[in-house]
């Protein structure tokens, strides 16, 4: 890469607070590393990941947003490329160190079940923000996880909800519930790359 791309890049990650989204997600997989070495019943322990993926999945779209508005869209072909890279990286560094902090403890569902959940609500955090602006991406992933720990619980206290689209609530080897959550993924990377985070109203 030549230095004024390696530049580009630099200043695009620097706008979207890139180093405090990793921050934040390095300190949700201390978290989910410090829960899994404490005892929890079976029902607690399959809660615990889907926090934290909702946590990193939530900080992700939150940095899609930029502080330029509108302006930016005007600065060159290189952004949807900077979106798509930006977002990538997040959501596989968020898949590496969850996946990471289950190692010597019992991390429920493994890696499959990581990296299906946060694919699914990183893509829900995507669409939100591209939809409600980067401030407002949240709502997706929360309001999913809610529904998804009510789902978990069915898993125990009947009747069970075995839709594909709860993907949580399903084995790590269901295919259709990866189909589904990386249906979700693909659909938010599109939007955010070709669309971006929704501009504030006046930008």
């Amino acid at each position: 890469m030549t230095a004024p791309t390696l530049r580009l890049a630099r200043l695009h990650l620097s706008s979207r607070r890139a180093a405090t989204a990793t921050g934040v997600i390095a300190a949700c997989a201390a978290v989910l590393w410090l829960a899994l070495h404490r005892p929890w019943n079976t029902y607690g322990a399959v809660q615990l990941p889907l926090l934290c993926e909702t946590a990193c999945a939530v900080v992700i779209a939150a940095a899609t947003a930029s502080p330029f508005g509108e302006p930016e869209r005007a600065t060159g072909r290189w952004l949807p490329y900077l979106r798509l890279g930006t977002t990538l990286a997040l959501t596989v560094a968020s898949v590496g160190v969850l996946v990471a902090a289950g190692t010597g403890g019992t991390l429920a569902g493994g890696p499959l079940a990581v990296v299906r959940n946060v694919a699914g609500l990183v893509g829900l955090g995507l669409l939100g923000a591209t939809l409600l602006g980067g401030a407002l991406a949240w709502i997706g992933p929360t309001t999913y996880m809610v529904v998804a720990v009510y789902a978990v619980y069915t898993q125990w206290h009947g009747p069970a909800l075995s839709s594909p689209w709860l993907w949580p609530a399903r084995p790590p080897h269901d295919a259709g519930a990866a189909i589904c959550a990386g249906l979700v993924l693909v659909t938010g990377l599109v939007a955010i790359t070709v669309r971006g985070a929704r501009d504030p109203v006046g930008e």
